[in-house]
This record gives structure tokens, C-alpha cells and sequence, in this order.
């Protein structure tokens, strides 16, 4: 696929250091480039423009979202054939663009290839380690990609785009109308960025935990009665682990001290998963699972009184 058209959109807010890292990675990489700034006070914007890129300020007089901040990006192209997506704190590797572009050879049904993100530091913290495990995920046709990823154009702009209104999840559920539109997903063995969660506390992976939990009751609410039945597995999950089966327990103690037997089921739910991937990986899956409950039931709960939450945000 010699002399294929890329553009890249970066969105970002008060990325410093990551962001001229990030941009810099692309010069070169890319026809053009265009950065969405979300009302950085650190002088993302000018740094930006001094690298060359394009910058478009997002009116934060609007609810943001990394959904609209993208569609922004979207409208600034005259209609590349791809368009790679990044996050401002994320930095595309060397090869990446070769490698992705022959993805799309291989797969001419593609609409979204992606790679391998791995964490810059997976040794500062136990939570960006989980982060650096989240990300690998198994190479071939996928369901979804995630913020960083190669797509084609004319396909993302066939199906509208992100949707603005998401807070979390928007990339999932684009790929999910994208499928619906007859296109694949493809994530392929190559480097495609490192990434920077600086996930250094553990009220910071909570919360990003919590995201989650609301981003699986949202796709689930849209999407969970379609044949796709998207997140509704894992939205039962958090339900069960988070709270049916502690208030199960605690109540089932209170009424008898031998029934608080049962809170066993946690320890041997994590020595399950520990078999498969570790026991720090099992530990904080199941104690995830709570933090994820709070968001299901955050939506549910947002969702009822007509509310639209703001975003859950932990850096």
C-alpha cells in the first residue's frame, strides 16, 4: 500500500513532556497532523503548533469527551485514506505505520488495525503493570481497539464517527458499528505505541476501575439486547462479585456466624485467576470488580434520574 494517505489526530490536556514526545514521534509519519487541545493551561497548544501540527481548541463551554474531541479532529481532514488516532500521552513506534498498512493488505475487509501498546513504565507501580497486562490482548480479528489505532477514513465517517455523548468506551462502541457496517477489526503482532498511565496510586486505578464499570453499563444499556449482546457479561460480573454476592454474604452472616464461610469464594476466586496470570493479576481482578459495580451502578442510577454524568477521570 506504497503512497497511502495517513493523517493522525492527537487529543490531549496538559500532557507536557508526553504530548512533544508524542507529536514528535509523528513528524514525518504522517500528511498532516492535528492536534485537539481540551483546555490545557500548560502550553500544550503552542507547543503543538511550534511542532507543526495543526491545532484545533475544543469549546469546553460543552460537556467534554474524548469522543468529541476526536470528531473534532475528524472535521479538521480532507479526506485522507487513514487516519491513526493517538492519545496525547502515547508515542507511535518506529515501524508502526509499515507494519499496520501491511495489516490492511493482508485483511481487505480491515477498517481498524491495531498493535501492541505496552506502558513506558510498567515498573513504577503495581497499577501500571496491570495497565501494561490489560493491553495485551490476542492478536487477530477483535471485537474493538482501543484509543490508539490505525482506521480507514471513509469507513469511520460512513458510520458517524465517534458518538460525543460517551464518557468512556467510545472506541468499542464505534468498532461495534463499524462490524455492524461490514468492516473488520484486526489487532496484528507489532509495536504500535507506548503509553503513560501514570497509575501511581491506588485510588487512581480505582477510579479507573469505576470508568470501566460505567462504560460496560452504558454499552450494555445501548447494545445489550442486540445479537452483539456487547458488555452485558461483563456488566453481570460486576454485579455478582461487586454486590450480590458481598450482600449474600454479610447477610447470610448476620444470621448465622458459620454461613461467614462463604466469603471464601473471594480468596479462592483469586487463586483461580492467579493459576492463569498471577496473583497480583487475580488479586485485583476480583477486588476490581467492586470498582466496577460503582459504575454500573453509578449509570444505573444517573440513567434513571435522566442525569448525564461527567467524565470519571484519574490522572
Amino acid at each position: 500500500m506504497a503512497g497511502a494517505v495517513i493523517d493522525a489526530i492527537v487529543i490531549g490536556r496538559n500532557e507536557g513532556a508526553r504530548l512533544i514526545a508524542c507529536l514528535r514521534a509523528l513528524r514525518g509519519q504522517v500528511r498532516r497532523l492535528v492536534y485537539v487541545d481540551s483546555g490545557s493551561s500548560d502550553g500544550s497548544a503552542e507547543a503543538a503548533r511550534r511542532l507543526g501540527a495543526d491545532v484545533v481548541a475544543l469549546d469546553m463551554s460543552l460537556a467534554f469527551t474524548a469522543a468529541r474531541a476526536r470528531n473534532a479532529g475528524l472535521a479538521e481532514l480532507d479526506a485522507p485514506e487513514f487516519v491513526q488516532f493517538v492519545d496525547g500521552d502515547c508515542e507511535v513506534q518506529p515501524g508502526w505505520f509499515e507494519a499496520a498498512l501491511a495489516g490492511f493488505a493482508a485483511h481487505p475487509a480491515a477498517v481498524v488495525i491495531c498493535g501492541r501498546r505496552r506502558e513506558r513504565f510498567p515498573e513504577a507501580s503495581i497499577y501500571n503493570g496491570l495497565a501494561d497486562r490489560e493491553w495485551d490482548t490476542g492478536v487477530g480479528q477483535a471485537l474493538a481497539c482501543g484509543g490508539d489505532a490505525l482506521m480507514r477514513f471513509q469507513a469511520v465517517q460512513a458510520v458517524g464517527g465517534y458518538d460525543a455523548d460517551m464518557i468512556a468506551g467510545e472506541e468499542p462502541e464505534l468498532c461495534l458499528r463499524l462490524r455492524r457496517a461490514g468492516g473488520e477489526i484486526w489487532r496484528i503482532d507489532a509495536e504500535m505505541t507506548l503509553h503513560d498511565a501514570a497509575l501511581l496510586r491506588f485510588a487512581q486505578w480505582w477510579r479507573r476501575s469505576v470508568r470501566a464499570g460505567y462504560a460496560f453499563a452504558e454499552g450494555a444499556a445501548r447494545y445489550g439486547a442486540s445479537a452483539e449482546r456487547h458488555w452485558v457479561l461483563e456488566v453481570r460480573r460486576a454485579i455478582l462479585w461487586g454486590m450480590v454476592l458481598p450482600l449474600t454474604v454479610i447477610g447470610a452472616g448476620l444470621l448465622h456466624p458459620l454461613a461467614w464461610v462463604l466469603a471464601l469464594i473471594y480468596p479462592l476466586q483469586v487463586l483461580r485467576l492467579a493459576r492463569r496470570s498471577g496473583l497480583v493479576w487475580g488479586f485485583f481482578s476480583v477486588v476490581g470488580k467492586f470498582a466496577e459495580a460503582v459504575g454500573v451502578i453509578s449509570y444505573w442510577i444517573n440513567r434513571a434520574r435522566g442525569r448525564r454524568r461527567g467524565l470519571i477521570e484519574y490522572k
